[in-house]
């Protein structure tokens, strides 16, 4: 091998390298998802009790459960009870409960309740905590969610501590336990 050719090789791979770490860079949030330990996605939403939007620096300074769902979606009915006892026991302490409903979005028309529909099935199931709307589903784009319902429990500083992908048991002793401990760091 030639000097010229040596050089050119050396060039092609350093080029090469250069790319692919551009492109790396620039992929990063599409190849490493809304994950454990990441910054939640911020969002913007409706709630719809206030009638005025929310958005997840509303919550900072405070641990909060955000809940994706909708009122088509069988296991999100079937969690919310368990959500309701949990926010019931911790009422009074900085712990809140972000439900957002996707009714409305492109994912899944079928079912879906307007912004009255959506406070009436709340309403049925005597739920208190904040019920939010986002009818475009950018919340979904943005958590990179698989489906309703998923939650993710972010601590104070806004970074996630746990998600959960479908039904939870939000009253289970494990849950209340890591609140109160996300609560109590400073």
């Amino acid at each position: 091998m030639t000097n010229r050719q040596q050089w050119t090789m050396i060039a092609s791979v350093v080029t090469t390298a250069v790319f692919g770490v551009a492109l790396a860079i620039k992929l990063r949030p599409q190849i490493n998802p809304v994950e454990i330990g990441s910054s939640a996605p911020a969002f913007g939403a409706t709630d719809l009790r206030a009638n005025k939007p929310a958005t997840l620096a509303d919550y900072r300074g405070q641990v909060v459960l955000v809940n994706i769902w909708a009122t088509w979606c069988p296991p999100c009915r079937a969690e919310m009870p368990s959500m309701e006892k949990l926010y019931k026991k911790l009422r009074g302490t900085d712990f809140r409960i972000a439900a957002v409903s996707v009714d409305g979005d492109a994912f899944h028309l079928e079912g879906s309740q307007p912004p009255s529909g959506i406070l009436a099935f709340a309403d049925t199931l005597g739920l208190t905590f904040d019920i939010l709307h986002d009818p475009s589903g950018e919340i979904r784009k943005a958590y990179d969610t698989f489906g309703v319902p998923e939650s993710y429990l972010i601590d104070r500083n806004g970074v996630i501590v746990k998600r959960v992908i479908g039904a939870a048991n939000w009253e289970d002793p494990v849950n209340e336990m890591l609140i109160r401990r996300l609560q109590n760091e400073k």
